[in-house]
């Protein structure tokens, strides 16, 4: 159930994040890809920034779209340069 409750988590952060940016998503597949790194990334940098939003579903999906939209903010000025 864990896997499939991070690839929901996942999908949804990634869709949301490609909201924020303004239809940078990458489809289905795409965004739960992006969601996926994207809660990595937010991890991290949350853990490097010292801040903490809770371990719930609502805290976790924050710093997951977070994430994603740092990510997809890079993958934009790859793309551009």
């Amino acid at each position: 159930m864990e896997i499939i409750y991070q690839l929901l988590l996942g999908a949804l952060a990634g869709w949301l994040a490609g909201q924020v940016m303004k239809g940078r998503g990458f489809g289905l597949i795409g965004n739960i890809i992006v969601g996926i790194v994207g809660a990595v990334l937010g991890g991290y940098l949350a853990g490097v920034l010292g801040l903490s939003l809770g371990g719930g579903l609502v805290g976790s999906l924050i710093v997951a779209v977070l994430g994603a939209v740092v990510l997809l903010a890079i993958v934009g000025v790859i793309k551009k340069a």
